[in-house]
């Protein structure tokens, strides 16, 4: 026998119609039922709570005191149930969107997704970083984000969803006085024995250093990763560590302009970055198909999805095309 824990909305419902309507015939009707699939369930809720609900004769239909005593439960219990549906299905949640940075290629992903469905609430988020990213999409505080998928460890790929969104061509990030400002482009070889930025240390954004680490070790390349600093918040803090450390910064040809730097995309070869939209595995949101509609519709325009000759990426990068 199901407690009252256990009761079946649908029986509730049924209950509180007749209630209501104290003629079954009505009942039935605005329900949309037949009146013995509306007979039946009454006597199951009868069954369920042991008690006797309705008083029957041939002329009316009445409340007993226990039918009396269950309806303002059951309308408290319906009245939730409707609150339940309304905020999972009548209309979506908001889409908790991290762009890493801003001023990224993702803000035109983000933009272009929000033509496409003015209707749905996509809200920007800023973690920095994929891995820090993958922490709250996995803990139910974020939903999206993009980033190096292949940096990610495999137990985590496993619980997650990812679209290949673009290469992005890597550059470095220069103190607008240093030796290599002045070339419109810095080989890589250039760049031997420098001490580069990025991200040692931050947690956050495990998979960009394991991208740096593996660039710099390519054959005779002889660049170094720089140590840990202090993670810089806001344009003003970026601006006052990098005049405190002077260390170059591994970035995207993308990066947003930094005051007192300039931004020298890397060739020969041009490092890639991949980047893909990165999501739960079985999340389901018309803001997240609005997002990668987007990607595709911009990649496709643009070009992102061609890799550049001359370029490098890490042998057998997973999550890039034929990866």
């Amino acid at each position: 026998m199901a407690t009252p824990y256990d009761t079946d909305p649908r029986l509730l419902r049924a209950f509180t119609a007749v209630a209501e309507e104290l003629h079954f015939t009505r009942a039935a009707g605005r329900l949309y039922v037949a009146q013995q699939a509306l007979s039946r369930d009454i006597r199951r809720l009868e069954r369920e709570l042991d008690v006797q609900l309705f008083v029957r004769t041939t002329r009316q239909v009445a409340l007993t005191p226990d039918g009396e005593r269950l309806l303002p439960y059951a309308r408290r219990v319906l009245d939730a149930h409707d609150a339940l549906r309304d905020a999972f299905h009548a209309e979506p949640r908001p889409l908790l969107v991290d762009l890493n940075t801003p001023g990224l290629v993702q803000d035109r992903i983000l933009r272009r997704a929000r033509e496409r469905a003015p209707e749905q609430e996509l809200m920007a988020r800023f973690e920095s970083g994929l891995a820090g990213a993958v922490r709250e999409i996995l803990a139910g505080r974020l939903d999206v984000s993009f980033g190096r998928y292949g940096g990610l460890a495999p137990a985590l790929r496993a619980r997650l969803d990812a679209q290949f969104v673009r290469y992005e061509p890597m550059a470095v990030l220069l103190p607008e006085d240093h030796d290599l400002a002045g070339l419109p482009e810095v080989p890589l070889a250039r760049l031997a024995g420098e001490h580069l930025y990025a991200g040692a240390g931050n947690d956050r954004t495990t998979e960009w250093t394991d991208l740096a680490v593996r660039l710099f070790a390519g054959p005779g390349r002889g660049i170094h990763l720089s140590p840990p600093a202090p993670l810089a918040v806001g344009k003003e803090e970026f601006q006052r560590i990098m005049a405190k450390h002077r260390h170059p910064v591994l970035a995207v040809t993308g990066f947003p302009p930094m005051p007192g730097c300039v931004l020298r995309p890397l060739v020969d070869p041009v490092p890639l970055s991949p980047v893909s939209l990165v999501w739960r595995k079985g999340l389901r949101h018309p803001g997240l198909d609005a997002l990668r509609a987007a990607a595709a519709e911009l990649g496709r325009r643009e070009g992102w999805l061609e890799r550049p000759a001359d370029s490098w990426l890490p042998e057998g990068e997973p999550g890039v095309p034929g990866g």
